[in-house]
């Protein structure tokens, strides 16, 4: 009996019965990779997440992210990262070398930089507005949560989850809430996932037919640009060194985020001078970046973080922002066709927000379903692109008035 008592002691069953609290977790994170494996939403992120969850309740493991108290002095100071490996692990070792720096989410930044064409948007300018009318959630949601009890900062993470861009989400919480970081993460990632979900009953119930069936070639042909842009190359080399220049001049706490993503964009624009930059950008560099990322941020789901009524709050009040940005991006659409001869499909407004290449490919599928000559792809993305740098630019603006 002394031996079996002796066995019993050295597994993790007794602690599992004592918190049931990680139960419910474990099952959280095994949806995660349900929702990542088997129905392909954003897989990328939601597996590490997931399994980021699953290492940090499992019983006895010491994988789970501790509080920022817990590795601070007395007098300020913080423990280095060769006494936080040692004290908690590798987990939060991990987190405080790459996440609470604010390391990664600008390397992500980077890669996405370097994926991104910005040639859609650059021959459509007027549609890149649209980007900014679907920051109208971040801003809605914002002041909502500080009015139910939140504070300004926990306010201000929250709302950015209107953005639907995870990168930006994990920075500003990093900034402004780290204590809110996981919730935030998994609902920023999931309602980017659950973007073909979301949108379609928006614009079915914001929109009429006649408006979603609005054929934009058939626009173009109509009423045909006044000016073209003849070199295009050079256009597409300068554009992210010019508007680095004026964004870090107007909003400079956007930078880490705006300016990695220009220098993305302009070493893939370059070309092949730069090519073996770009390839290690998108790459090895994005990819150990993403894996490192999802599993920290996972890590900071434990049960006694997540399992809280705050966490629905964060979960409701993403989703409202989610929607309000798509709202936000139509509304705007709807408007400017009051006033122009030349009409734009209200879906190009639904995918102001940055969820790329998603929101697009479903705006493009809504369409087609109207209309299967519609292909109004190449003009979200001008909206879609767009709201990529609106919700970084966002983001900066909350950071400087709230950090």
């Amino acid at each position: 009996m002394s031996a079996l008592e002796n066995l019993y002691n050295i597994t993790a069953l007794g602690e599992l019965l004592r918190t049931p609290g990680a139960i419910l977790m474990l099952a959280i994170g095994i949806f995660l990779l349900f929702l990542g494996i088997r129905k392909k939403y954003e897989p990328l992120l939601l597996v590490p997440i997931g399994f980021g969850v699953i290492l940090a309740n499992l019983p006895g493991a010491g994988m789970g992210i501790v509080q920022e108290e817990m590795v601070q002095f007395e007098d300020g100071r913080y423990m280095n990262l060769l006494e936080i490996a040692g004290e908690y692990g590798i987990m939060n070792y991990l987190y405080y070398m790459l996440i609470k720096t604010g390391f990664l989410p600008p390397i992500i930044f980077l890669g996405v930089g370097a994926l991104t064409d910005f040639g859609p948007m650059l021959r459509n300018l007027r549609l890149s507005l649209f980007g900014a009318a679907a920051q109208l959630g971040i801003f809605s949601v914002f002041f909502a949560a500080i009015a139910v009890g939140f504070t300004a900062q926990e306010a201000g993470a929250l709302g950015i989850i209107g953005g639907g861009d995870g990168p930006t989400a994990i920075y500003i919480s990093i900034m402004l809430a780290p204590h809110m970081l996981g919730p935030i993460a998994i609902a920023a990632y999931s309602y980017m996932a659950l973007v073909p979900v979301i949108i379609p009953p928006i614009a079915n119930t914001l929109c009429s037919n006649k408006e979603l069936s609005i054929n934009m070639k058939a626009m173009d042909r109509q009423y045909p640009a006044k000016r073209e842009i003849k070199n295009m190359a050079a256009v597409k080399i300068a554009f992210p060194v010019v508007l680095g220049i004026v964004v870090a001049f107007f909003v400079p706490t956007s930078v880490p985020l705006v300016g990695m993503l220009m220098f993305g964009n302009l070493i893939k624009e370059i070309g092949v001078a730069t090519g073996r930059l770009t390839d290690a950008a998108t790459g090895p560099i994005m990819n150990t970046a993403t894996i490192f990322l999802g599993l920290a941020v996972g890590a900071t789901m434990t049960s006694a973080t997540f399992l809280d009524v705050r966490t629905l709050g964060i979960i409701f009040g993403g989703l409202i922002a989610f929607a309000i940005s798509v709202m936000g991006g139509i509304a705007a659409v709807k408007i400017y066709n009051l006033f122009a001869k030349k009409k734009i499909n209200p879906l190009i407004g639904a995918t102001g927000l940055s969820a790329v290449p998603m929101a697009s490919r479903v705006a493009n599928e809504i369409a087609i379903k109207h209309d299967s000559g519609n292909h109004l792809l190449q003009y979200c993305m001008a909206s879609n692109i767009s709201g990529v740098i609106g919700s970084a630019v966002a983001a900066g603006v909350l950071i400087a008035f709230l950090a």
